[in-house]
């Protein structure tokens, strides 16, 4: 069994916030793969359902950001997983919006969410990054975070969340390749070899070669022309 976690905060309140973006994510996943109702358990709301061979527990902490690790290590020491078997999928201040990076341990960045689950159970789980860009200076950060996703995100938000339930089953055979390639196809699809090159609305057509009109005299008239 594995667990995949989106980080958030409950309630109306913070629904499109830019720290959401966990939540959307797996309620994407259990939209696209016919999971079961969200119930209210392990101080937050889960799903469960399969992805492909693997069974899956989808999990929004009902604690708030920073107490998030307590949801998380209930659920996993309950179902006697690893770390190794949870992932984790948080938003991402230092990857441009609507780039997804997946990542196996490391630090938490100063991301609180990451702290907490850190502190609960180990550093060793797999996260899955979602860029939703930087305000451009440190303190602004809180403020960003807390604030809905603009109108202007409305297209890149959209394909990054299809394409991560399209890549679901990949996420979770561990499959993280496929996985990205997945997203991408949302996010930035490939354009066909066939396809021609549309010209600009005001391009001017290329000039043509002027062509002699064919000389249709016979030798001795051409003669008689030199002379006149």
């Amino acid at each position: 069994m594995q667990l995949i976690v989106g980080l958030g905060n409950p309630g109306p309140k913070y629904l499109k916030n830019r720290h959401n973006i966990g939540f959307m994510a797996v309620d994407q996943i259990a939209d696209d793969h016919g999971f079961g109702p969200w119930k209210t358990k392990f101080q937050g709301q889960i799903s469960e359902g399969r992805l492909g061979r693997e069974k899956v527990l989808l999990l929004k902490p009902e604690t708030f950001m920073n107490l998030s690790g307590q949801s998380v290590g209930e659920a996993m020491r309950f179902y006697k997983l690893t770390s190794e078997d949870v992932t984790v999928i948080h938003d991402e201040i230092d990857l441009a919006p609507g780039k997804l990076r997946v990542k196996q341990g490391g630090g938490h960045a100063g991301h609180n969410g990451l702290r907490s689950v850190h502190q609960h159970i180990g550093d060793t789980y797999q996260r899955v990054r979602l860029g939703v860009g930087h305000p451009g200076r440190k303190e602004l950060v809180p403020h960003y975070v807390l604030q809905d996703f603009a109108k202007a995100d409305a297209d890149w938000l959209d394909d990054l969340l299809r394409g991560i339930g399209d890549g679901a089953v990949h996420l979770a055979e561990g499959a993280n390749d496929r996985f990205q390639n997945a997203v991408a196809q949302r996010v930035a699809p490939a354009r066909s070899s066939t396809s021609k090159p549309q010209p600009k609305p005001d391009a001017k057509p290329a000039p043509q070669p002027e062509v002699e009109p064919e000389d249709t005299r016979n030798p001795m008239q051409r003669l008689l022309d030199k002379f006149r």
